[in-house]
């Protein structure tokens, strides 16, 4: 079966992670939102956490980043008067120095990825939902920031009143991003935040509109659980934005781009506003292997079992 997946954040990386477990040809279209200058480097957040979840690198515990970091080199930044807000591990700071020179000699960003998921022996095909400059902003009562300022730096306290997101009007699909979704059988939405890691990916010219035009399922992953984030604002910017933490709140987010809607087993008393939107529950939790194997096998609706 050949599967496109829409994916951003922690969440969105674990269950790619499941996913490749049980379907071999599978493409990951990331978002590209989060992504931040700092210190001189490029970073894609979301990317990486997908590159290093592939790779068997990523850092169970601590949910984003690679095992076994170190940080003194952000030690020696801090001792020397520079930022230090965001965590960038020794180790991490690797992939940032070939991503920033790559770019910085014209390369686009989807084919450093490969090249990056190459070099890490990752066999799956992860693309940036763009090439082009597109990043999050968080519009608050306490004024307006660049989405790691607000998530990272402000610990994502401040409610959130709007997302928008810059560059949004000139972002084109990086190569192959629209040619995967038309050619897919079957199209997944990670479980990631609505708002802030796919609403991100949407924006990009054409791929809502693949999506809206699919002749294939689609099929989305709630990233609550009994209405409530793992982790994260998700269950707050739906509350404050969307008007509630059911289902159906979270499948309003996709209307007329998804045909399911998988939901854990604590939101099963609650699927009333769904629609024409399937409900599929079972059990959501990713917390070994198998849980996130067998929360894929439960988007692919029983294809594979």
């Amino acid at each position: 079966m050949n599967v496109a997946v829409l994916s951003g954040g922690v969440g969105g990386a674990r269950f790619v992670q499941g996913l490749v477990d049980v379907v071999e040809d599978v493409t990951v279209v990331g978002n590209v939102g989060d992504d931040v200058e700092i210190l001189g480097l490029n970073v894609s957040p979301d990317l990486d956490s997908i590159l290093y979840a592939l790779a068997g690198l990523n850092d169970e515990e601590r949910g984003w980043g690679r095992a076994n970091e170190t940080w003194r080199t952000l030690e020696i930044v801090g001792e020397l008067g520079g930022e230090t807000w965001f965590q960038l591990g020794d180790l991490d700071l690797g992939l940032h120095l070939v991503r920033t020179q790559a770019l910085r000699s014209g390369e686009p960003l989807s084919s450093v990825t490969l090249r990056l998921a190459r070099a890490l022996r990752i066999e799956t095909r992860v693309l940036p939902a763009t090439d082009d400059r597109l990043r999050t902003w968080i519009e608050t009562p306490a004024g307006d920031f660049p989405f790691q300022e607000w998530f990272v730096a402000r610990g994502h306290r401040d409610e959130v009143d709007a997302v928008r997101f810059e560059g949004e009007a000139d972002a084109q699909p990086a190569p192959g991003v629209l040619d995967a979704l038309a050619a897919a059988e079957l199209i997944l939405v990670a479980p990631s935040n609505p708002f802030v890691s796919i609403a991100p990916i949407l924006a990009v010219a054409g791929i809502r509109e693949a999506l809206a035009e699919r002749r294939v399922p689609a099929v989305a992953v709630s990233p609550l659980i009994g209405g409530r984030a793992v982790r994260g604002p998700a269950d707050r910017m739906l509350a404050r934005l969307a008007g509630g933490t059911s289902p159906a709140q979270v499948a309003g987010r996709y209307a007329g781009l998804i045909d399911a809607l998988v939901v854990d087993e604590a939101d099963a008393d609650d699927l009333e506003g769904l629609g024409e939107v399937r409900p599929i529950v079972t059990r959501t939790l990713m917390t070994d292997p198998e849980a996130r194997k067998r929360l894929a096998e439960a988007a692919l609706g029983g294809v594979i079992a």
